[in-house]
C-alpha cells in the first residue's frame, strides 16, 4: 500500500494485514529507502490459511452478533458500556495491528501512512458512536490485506517453484559403489549416477554415450532433449531413459539454475517506472488526503447555516476510508510478479519488472546471427589446401583452434578427429573480430576470417568473399595456405520469430561478425529488414548506438562473449541462455532459457499484457475512488460504500493481476 516515503516494501503493509505474517520475499529498507534484500524467504506458509484469517473470523462473529442484538433481537443488557466494550473487543483483533503500525510508521518518520488513515477513520467512527461501521471498515480492510498478502506469496512461490527444481540430494558413484550425499556437498569432478525419472541436482558433463532429458525446468519446453557423451547437462533436468553417469562441473551454488534463482530473487529490486510513479505520487497524495479530510470536517462551519459537527466529521471519515489506496499499491507489483511468473512458465527470465515495461515499448529487435538465429552447430563442408598437404592444413588449424571456444573452431577440431597436436601450440593470441594467431613447430599460424589476412597484408583467393558460407582462412608463415568452408543451420522457428515481430510492427536487424555474403543469405531466407556482416564487436556497438540515437527502443539478442557490450548498451539486452556465455547471461536483462528466437516475440507480448493489466488496475482504482470520494464529500456515500471503494476494488484488482499467470502465450 502507499506510504508517504516507500510503496514497494510489502513488509509493513503485510504486518497489518496478516498480523505479522510476512509474504514471501518481502524487502526491507535502509534509512535511505533503498531495497535491501535480507536473503530470507518470509512466507505465510508457516501458518495455515485458517490461522491467517482467525483474527478476522473472531471479529466478524462478534460484529454479526452485535448487529443482531442492535437490530433484530434487542437485549436489555446490551446497552451503554457493555455495548461499547463488545464492539471494542470485536475491533481489537483486526484493529490493534493497524493502530500499532500507524504508531511505528509515525515514529519512523512515515507519519502519513495508510495505517494512519484507517486508524483515524475507525477510531473517529467510535468517537461519534458509529461502532458497527468502525468495526466493519477495519474488518474488511484486514481481510483485504490478508488476501493481498496471500496473493503476493503465491505469485512469488509460483515463480520459485517453476525454477527451483533441484533435488537436495544426489547419488555419488565411487569405486563402483553408490552413496547418497547432499547436493551442496558434491565437489567438482565427482561422478553422479542418475536413474530414470530422477532430477539432476548439479551442472555436469555427460559421461554416458547418450541420454534423454526433460528440460522443462530450464526451458519451459517438456519435449525430450537428447544429449551425447561430453555435452553439458544442467541442474533441474529430468533423466528419462536409462541409468546415466554425469561428471560434476560446477558447485551447487554456482550452477546455472542457482544463478537464475538469484536473479529472480533480485528481480523485484528493479522497479518499473509505473511503480516508481506510485511512490512519488504517494508523497503528495497521502498528506493531501489527510488535510482534505480536516477541511471537509471544519471548513463548512464558516459556510453552512446549520453546521452539525458530527455529520461533517462522518463525511470526513468516509473520505479517509475511500482514499486509502490499497488497490493501487498491491495490484501494481502483483501485476508485475504475474508477468515475471508467466514469462518463467514460458522459459523466459526477466531480471526485473522494469524490463517488462521496456519490452512492451520495443520498436527494433537487433539480433546476432550465430546461436541466435542459427543453431551455432557448424560442420566442415569442404577443405581447400594451397601449397601444403591437406592433412597438414587440418592438423595445424585444428591445433590452433583448440585455444578457442568459438563453435566454428569446434567444427574444425571435430573434423580433425584427433589428429591435431594441441600440446605443440605456443604464443597464442586472439585478435578480436578477426581470429587466432599462434606458433606450431616454429611456424606462425593465422586462422580466422578474411579480415585477419587483410590485417597482415596477406593475399588470398578473393573469390571466396562471395561464398554464402562461413569461411576460415589460414596462413602459414605469412603465406596463404587454404581455407575451410563451414555451414551453419538456421533454427527451425527463426522465420516464424521474424514474422511474429513484423506482425506487431517491430523492425528486425541482424548484426554479425560473419562475412557479408553469409549474413545476407541468412537475412534473405528469414526476411529480416536490415543485415550487416563483417562487424567487429565495436562495430556492433556503433550500429546499436546509431539506432538509439534515432530515439528508437532497442532490444539486442545475442549469445557470445563478444555480444556482452551490445547487450549492456541496448534498452533491453536479451541472452540466449542455453548456449549463451556466462558473461552475456550475466549482463543481459532477459534470458531466453531454451534458445528459441520465437521467445523474443513472447517476451514482448508478455510485457505488453502485463502493462495493460497494470494500467487497467490503475484506471479502475482511480475512477471508482474518484466517484465515491465525491459522493462521500457530499454526504451521499456511507462507510459501507467506502469499504467497497477500498477493499472491493483492491480485490478486483488482485483477481485481474493474477489473471496473466493463466494466459497462454
Amino acid at each position: 500500500m502507499i506510504h508517504s516515503d516507500d510503496t514497494d516494501c510489502c513488509e509493513t503493509k503485510q504486518n497489518a494485514a496478516a498480523q505479522k505474517n510476512k509474504a514471501a520475499s518481502c524487502c526491507s529498507h535502509d534509512d535511505n529507502g533503498h531495497d535491501d534484500h535480507d536473503g530470507h524467504d518470509h512466507s505465510t506458509g508457516n501458518q495455515t490459511v485458517f490461522q491467517l484469517f482467525l483474527p478476522a473470523i473472531i471479529s466478524f462473529l462478534l460484529l454479526i452478533i452485535a448487529i443482531v442484538f442492535d437490530n433484530y433481537l434487542p437485549q436489555t443488557w446490551f446497552t451503554g458500556w457493555v455495548r461499547i466494550v463488545w464492539y471494542a473487543v470485536a475491533y481489537l483483533p483486526v484493529g490493534f495491528p493497524v493502530l500499532k503500525e500507524a504508531l511505528e510508521s509515525a515514529r519512523d518518520g512515515a507519519f502519513f501512512s495508510e495505517f494512519l488513515l484507517m486508524s483515524i477513520a475507525t477510531v473517529g467512527a467510535f468517537a461519534i458512536g458509529e461502532y458497527p461501521e468502525g468495526v466493519a471498515v477495519m474488518l474488511f480492510y484486514a481481510i483485504g490485506e490478508t488476501f493481498q498478502a496471500l496473493a503476493v506469496t503465491r505469485a512469488k512461490a509460483n515463480i520459485k517453484t517453476l525454477l527451483d527444481q533441484r533435488p537436495d540430494e544426489v547419488t555419488l558413484l565411487e569405486n563402483n559403489q553408490t552413496k547418497i550425499i547432499k547436493a551442496s556437498e558434491a565437489q567438482i569432478g565427482a561422478i553422479i549416477q542418475l536413474k530414470p525419472g530422477e532430477k539432476l541436482g548439479l551442472d555436469g558433463e555427460l559421461l554416458s554415450e547418450s541420454a534423454s532429458f526433460n528440460t522443462a525446468a530450464l526451458t519451459g519446453e517438456s519435449k525430450p532433449d537428447t544429449k551425447n557423451k561430453g555435452e553439458s547437462v544442467l541442474a533441474g533436468m529430468i533423466n528419462l531413459n536409462s541409468v546415466t553417469e554425469i561428471k560434476v562441473t560446477a558447485l551447487y551454488k554456482d550452477s546455472k539454475l542457482s544463478k537464475i534463482l538469484e536473479m529472480v530473487q533480485d528481480a523485484t529490486a528493479k522497479k518499473a517506472p509505473t511503480e516508481l510513479f506510485i511512490r512519488k505520487f504517494a508523497k503528495i497524495y497521502t498528506p493531501i488526503v489527510v488535510y482534505s479530510a480536516i477541511a471537509i470536517c471544519l471548513l463548512p462551519y464558516f459556510f453552512v447555516d446549520e453546521y452539525v459537527f458530527r455529520d461533517w466529521l462522518y463525511r470526513a471519515l468516509v473520505f479517509l476510508v475511500i482514499s486509502c489506496p490499497c488497490a493501487l499499491v498491491i495490484s501494481i507489483p502483483l501485476g508485475y510478479f504475474g508477468g515475471i511468473g508467466a514469462a518463467s512458465k514460458n522459459g523466459i527470465l526477466f531480471k526485473g519488472s522494469s524490463f517488462l515495461d521496456i519490452m512492451a515499448a520495443i520498436q527494433v529487435v537487433v539480433m546476432d546471427k550465430t546461436g541466435t538465429l542459427t543453431k551455432g552447430v557448424f560442420k566442415v563442408q569442404k577443405v581447400v589446401a594451397v601449397g601444403i598437404p591437406e592433412a597438414d592444413l587440418i592438423q595445424y588449424t585444428a591445433a590452433l583452434e583448440t585455444k578457442s571456444t568459438h563453435p566454428v573452431g569446434t567444427a574444425i577440431i571435430e573434423y580433425a578427429n584427433g589428429t591435431e597436436k594441441e600440446n605443440l601450440v605456443t604464443a597464442v593470441e586472439e585478435i578480436a573480430g578477426h581470429g587466432l594467431k599462434g606458433t606450431i613447430d616454429g611456424k606462425e599460424i593465422l586462422a580466422g576470417n578474411t579480415k585477419l589476412l587483410k590485417k597482415f597484408n596477406i593475399e588470398y583467393d578473393s573469390e571466396i568473399d562471395n561464398t554464402p558460407f562461413t569461411i576460415v582462412v589460414v596462413a602459414i608463415n605469412q603465406k596463404y595456405a587454404g581455407y575451410f568452408l563451414i555451414a551453419d543451420e538456421i533454427k527451425e522457428d527463426a522465420r516464424q520469430a521474424v514474422q511474429s515481430l513484423h506482425r506487431i510492427n517491430v523492425k528486425t536487424v541482424m548484426l554479425s561478425g560473419d562475412k557479408t555474403a553469409v549474413v545476407n543469405s541468412v537475412a534473405k531466407a528469414l526476411n529480416i529488414d536490415e543485415a550487416y556482416g563483417d562487424l567487429l564487436p565495436e562495430d556492433k556497438v556503433a550500429k546499436v548506438t546509431e539506432l538509439k540515437n534515432k530515439n528508437l527502443k532497442i532490444a539486442f539478442v545475442g549469445d557470445g562473449v563478444n555480444d556482452a557490450p551490445v547487450v549492456a548498451l541496448a534498452h533491453a539486452g536479451i541472452a540466449m541462455g542455453g548456449l549463451g556465455s556466462d558473461a552475456t547471461i550475466e549482463t543481459a536483462d532477459i534470458v531466453i532459457q531454451n534458445d528459441q528466437p520465437t521467445k523474443i516475440y513472447t517476451a514482448i507480448n508478455i510485457g505488453k499484457k502485463t502493462k495493460q493489466i497494470v494500467w487497467q488496475n490503475i484506471g479502475l482504482a482511480f475512477v471508482v475512488k474518484a466517484v465515491v470520494l465525491i459522493l462521500g464529500a457530499g454526504g451521499l456515500a456511507t462507510m459501507w460504500e467506502a469499504v467497497f471503494a477500498d477493499v472491493g476494488v483492491a480485490l478486483l484488482a488482485i483477481l485481474n493481476a493474477v489473471r496473466i499467470q493463466r494466459m497462454k502465450f
